[in-house]
C-alpha cells in the first residue's frame, strides 16, 4: 500500500520530486499544485459519465464503468510514469485522496514505482493553504497613489534580499482598468492562490514580507480573503510622489502600448470618469497627446486612492514624501523605518 502524507508533509517531500495530478484536465486547469503534471485517469467527458452513473445507479455501476474506461489505458499510464519516475518516487493526488489516486498508486506500484499519495487530496491541500494564509506573517505593505512606482520599489527590495511578494506579477495584471494591457492571460482565482502560497511557503515568517497595497481584486482575480484581510492589518508605508513624477512614470509604462487598447480601458471606466472626461481623453489620444489623456485618468485614480486610504484596517500608517522617484533611496528609507 502506498504511503499517505498530509498536505504539509506531502509538499515538503515532493518539493524535488514529480507530482502527478490524476484529476480531469478541467479540474487541473481550474487550479493545481504549482509544478504538478496533469496525469488524468479520466478525460473530462469520461469523468462526467462516471459521475452521473454514481449519482443515478450507485457506486458499483460507476466503478465498473470506470474500470471499463481505464482498462485500455493501463499500459500507457505505466510507460509514461516509468519515464517520469526515472527510479524515484512519484507523488500522486486526486480531488479527495480516494479512488482515483489510490487506483493509480496500485497500478504504478505494480509496475515497480514507489508512490506517495496526498492524504485528503487536492481538497485537503486547498484547506491547508487557506489556513496558512491566516498565520501571523510579518507583512509590510507599500502604498501610494497610482504611478508611485510601487512595483519598482518591490523589485529593489528583492535585489536587496528582502522577502517580496509581487501580487500584480502573480495576477498578470497591473491593478487598474489599464492593468491587463501588455500582460499574459490571468490565472484563475484558485490558481492565483496556489501560486501565492508557493511563494509564501519559502519565506521566514519572522522576517519582513513586503507586499503592495491592493484592492481585493486584481483584474478578474480575487486575492484569497484569508490572505487579504491578514495583510490589511499590517503597517502601511505610503509613498507620496508628486503628480508630475507619477504621470511621467505612467508614460514610461503605457506610452508605447497599442492605442486601441488604451482607448478601450478609458471606455471601461467611462461611468466613473464621466462622459465628458472620456470623450476629452479619447480626443487627446487621437491627437497623440497621451500625457494629457493620462492626467485625466490619474486625477480620478488619486481621488479613489484617497477615499480607500480612509477605510484601511490598520492605524499604523507612515507617509514618505519624495520630490523625485528614486527606488534605491525609497528602499533605504523603508528599511530604516521597518
Amino acid at each position: 500500500m502506498a504511503q499517505s502524507l498530509a498536505p504539509a508533509s506531502f509538499l515538503s517531500a515532493s518539493a524535488s520530486g514529480v507530482v502527478l495530478d490524476v484529476r480531469s484536465p478541467k479540474e487541473f486547469e481550474n487550479g493545481h499544485i504549482p509544478g504538478a503534471i496533469s496525469f488524468p485517469l479520466f478525460s473530462n467527458e469520461e469523468r462526467a459519465i462516471v459521475g452521473t452513473l454514481y449519482k443515478q445507479k450507485g457506486k458499483t455501476e460507476a466503478l465498473l464503468k470506470g474500470l471499463e474506461i481505464v482498462g485500455p489505458k493501463l499500459k500507457d499510464f505505466a510507460e509514461k510514469a516509468l519515464k517520469l519516475s526515472n527510479g524515484t518516487p512519484l507523488y500522486i493526488h486526486c480531488w479527495r485522496g480516494g479512488m482515483r489516486s489510490g487506483s493509480m498508486a496500485i497500478l504504478l506500484q505494480t509496475a515497480g514505482i514507489d508512490c506517495v499519495v496526498l492524504k485528503g487530496g487536492y481538497k485537503a491541500y486547498r484547506n491547508h493553504i487557506l489556513s496558512e494564509f491566516k498565520k501571523p506573517w510579518n507583512f509590510k505593505v507599500i502604498g501610494g497613489k497610482t504611478g508611485s512606482g510601487k512595483t519598482q520599489v518591490l523589485a529593489e527590495l528583492a535585489k536587496q534580499k528582502e522577502q517580496v511578494i509581487d501580487l500584480e506579477f502573480l495576477a498578470h495584471h497591473k491593478g487598474s482598468a489599464f492593468g491587463r494591457i501588455g500582460e499574459l492571460p490571468q490565472p484563475t482565482t484558485e490558481q492565483f492562490g496556489n501560486n501565492l502560497y508557493k511563494m509564501l511557503q519559502n519565506f521566514d515568517a519572522q522576517k519582513n514580507i513586503w507586499v503592495e497595497d491592493e484592492s481585493h481584486t486584481i483584474g478578474k482575480v480575487f486575492i484569497p480573503s484569508e490572505f487579504y484581510y491578514n495583510y490589511r492589518k499590517a503597517p502601511l508605508y505610503v509613498l507620496d510622489i508628486p503628480f508630475e513624477e507619477r504621470l511621467n512614470h505612467l508614460m514610461t509604462i503605457y506610452g508605447n502600448y497599442n492605442v486601441q487598447e488604451i482607448k478601450e480601458a478609458y471606455e471601461r471606466i467611462g461611468k466613473k470618469l464621466g462622459g465628458q472626461n472620456v470623450k476629452l481623453a479619447l480626443e487627446m489620444i487621437d491627437n497623440d497627446d497621451l500625457v494629457s489623456a493620462a492626467s485625466i485618468a490619474l486625477i480620478y485614480y488619486d481621488k479613489a486612492y484617497l477615499y480607500g486610504l480612509q477605510n484601511k484596517d490598520t492605524q499604523d500608517i507612515t507617509y514618505f514624501p519624495f520630490k523625485k522617484f528614486n527606488a534605491k533611496k525609497i528602499v533605504q528609507k523603508l528599511l530604516e523605518k521597518a
